[in-house]
């Protein structure tokens, strides 16, 4: 999705005063546009009286377009690892809007750390992993998106693992990135109850004209308290014995926010947490195999049986 001219035009001033000789196929390119629309780009921005010509690149006659950002070099080192690293600029859905911030971020830093980043490493990244990387899942965020921002139903066709293709209308609230993808919460008018939609299982979602009346005290930090992973559903006191490596493993790392961890002799560990639902921590305690005993819930546990009777079941 390209930018708006006036954004384009915008972010084509930042590049120039942060990159040197770039010709016009260099700033098509970064905008993604047509060198056509550059040339068209760069009368624009002449015509207003900004002063720029050629000379083995666009270049500014005058420097004195954006007063310099108090940013020292670790600061601005920081905020440019943030912006790459998230999964809005890896998956594509801000991409463009990222890549402006950049580029006003650099145009505007004061010519000491300018000349210190000269000399650095390249910064590190946090790979955060991401399933958003469709053009069509770009249009989906955007039509939610949009739905929240202007409080309107969206309609939608849903790929649920339980129920298959399903249509239904939702007031969607707020965005969120969890284990590698974008969910985004709603009131979904035919369960009659809010639910979580993984992005990348809609098939179809449109923005409707009809508008909705938010609903009070949907908070996204309470909505997924307590939740393991995405799954939300009543509170439960989960206890849980893990033995030999599967007890190395808890004790090295934190798995859950309101985990209790009390090593046991015999490199035995008893875990305790309040989890919502026990469908993502059953998941998790199942990839231990015999280095787990469920103690608590019985509900876990028979689950836990079951699902295990069913692997051995189908490998025989």
């Amino acid at each position: 999705m390209g930018m708006a001219k006036y954004d384009r035009l915008l972010y084509i001033l930042n590049l120039l005063r942060s990159r040197k000789n770039l010709n016009a196929i260099m700033i098509a390119r970064e905008c993604e546009v047509t060198e056509r629309t550059i040339y068209r780009d760069i009368l624009s921005l002449s015509e207003a009286n900004i002063p720029i010509f050629y000379d083995r690149g666009y270049k500014f006659a005058t420097d004195n377009f954006l007063p310099p950002l108090n940013f020292n070099l670790d600061e601005y080192l920081t905020l440019k690892t943030v912006l790459e690293s998230s999964p809005l600029y890896r998956g594509g859905l801000r991409r463009n809007t990222i890549k402006s911030i950049k580029s006003k971020i650099e145009a505007c830093l004061s010519p000491a750390v300018i000349q210190e980043k000269k000399y650095i490493h390249p910064t590190p990244s946090v790979d955060i992993k991401s399933t958003a990387a469709s053009p069509e899942l770009e249009r989906i965020y955007a039509t939610v998106e949009a739905g929240i921002q202007e409080n309107r139903i969206i309609r939608l066709k849903y790929n649920s693992i339980k129920s298959g293709l399903v249509d239904r209308e939702v007031e969607p609230y707020f965005l969120i990135f969890i284990e590698k993808a974008f969910y985004f919460v709603g009131y979904c008018y035919l369960r009659q109850a809010l639910r979580t939609f993984r992005t990348d299982r809609i098939a179809e979602a449109e923005l409707t004209e009809k508008k909705f009346a938010p609903r009070k005290n949907i908070d996204p930090a309470k909505y997924f308290e307590n939740s393991w992973g995405v799954f939300s559903g009543d509170p439960i006191e989960v206890e849980v014995i893990f033995s030999g490596t599967a007890a190395r493993v808890v004790l090295l790392g934190k798995h859950h926010a309101n985990e209790k961890v009390l090593p046991l002799k015999g490199n035995r560990v008893r875990y305790r947490v309040t989890v919502r639902g026990i469908e993502e921590i059953c998941r998790w305690l199942l990839g231990f195999g015999g280095g787990v005993e469920v103690v608590a819930p019985l509900e876990l546990r028979d689950e836990i049986k079951k699902r295990a009777q069913a692997i051995l079941q189908n490998n025989k």
